[in-house]
């Protein structure tokens, strides 16, 4: 994410992961939505690139972080499963 600065980045993932786990109902505290939202930003900036969709500002970084953080608890979901 290019042009956003350390704590708008801290901020957005803060944001992803909390989108995330609103998204597919799950409960963490901040630090892990901050993780989540940090690789969810990988995830979605690596497939963005690959689509050669542009993305820029908060906003742009915002929706790429949260579409990569959905898709990383989504699959993590898939392979870790909570005993019932």
């Amino acid at each position: 994410m290019s042009g956003v600065g350390v704590f708008a980045t801290a901020v957005i993932g803060i944001l992803a992961g909390w989108i995330a786990d609103i998204a597919l109902a799950r409960r963490h505290s901040l630090f892990v939505k901050l993780l989540i939202g940090v690789i969810g930003s990988f995830i979605g900036v690596f497939i963005a690139q690959r689509l050669d969709l542009p993305f820029t500002g908060f906003w742009g970084g915002l929706l790429v972080s949260s579409v990569g953080a959905v898709l990383f608890l989504a699959v993590l979901g898939l392979v870790v499963r909570r005993p019932a």
